[in-house]
């Protein structure tokens, strides 16, 4: 009688652990090959020509000499214009509403707010510009080419500049 219990108990686990027919197939567990890389931050080919542009559109608005580099000056001059433009009253006080109307970091603005009194002024904004240009600027030549535009640094200073 054991015997034929242990039997038939084993013969339902076995029955129960085969896939039914009717079940759907299951997923696979392998990533397609499509995946995207590094947790999803792989940039697709239309993608990353849209980048491309932006670059050289920067360089393009910005490069008032046309030698393809930007200078400090011309960094300064387009973050001076972007700051006119986060600054709508122009009363040279951009504030923490301001800031957030137009999506501007918190730790940014705390970084450009030297004085500490919740709001920035346009010397402390362009003071900020000059030490992200001369950390972006790894070789200190006083200009960013593109490739020192494409590192992290570098965007760093581009987001100063749209």
């Amino acid at each position: 009688m054991n015997r034929n219990l242990v039997l038939a108990i084993g013969a339902g686990l076995c029955v129960a652990a085969a896939p039914a027919p009717w079940a759907p197939a299951r997923a696979q567990t392998q990533p397609e090959a499509s995946a995207p890389a590094r947790g999803g931050t792989e940039l697709t080919p239309a993608e990353r020509r849209r980048a491309q542009e932006r670059r050289r559109d920067l360089m393009r608005a910005f490069d008032l000499d046309r030698n393809g580099v930007l200078s400090l000056a011309e960094t300064k001059s387009a973050a001076a214009k972007r700051y006119d433009d986060l600054n709508p009253d122009l009363d040279d006080a951009l504030d923490r509403r301001e800031a957030r109307r137009h999506s501007l970091a918190g730790a940014t603005f705390r970084e450009a707010d030297t004085d500490s009194n919740g709001a920035v002024n346009k010397a402390e904004w362009l003071a900020l510009v000059e030490r992200r240009f001369q950390a972006a600027d790894p070789d200190s030549d006083g200009t960013l080419d593109r490739a020192e535009l494409r590192s992290e640094r570098g965007k760093a200073v581009a987001r100063f500049m749209r």
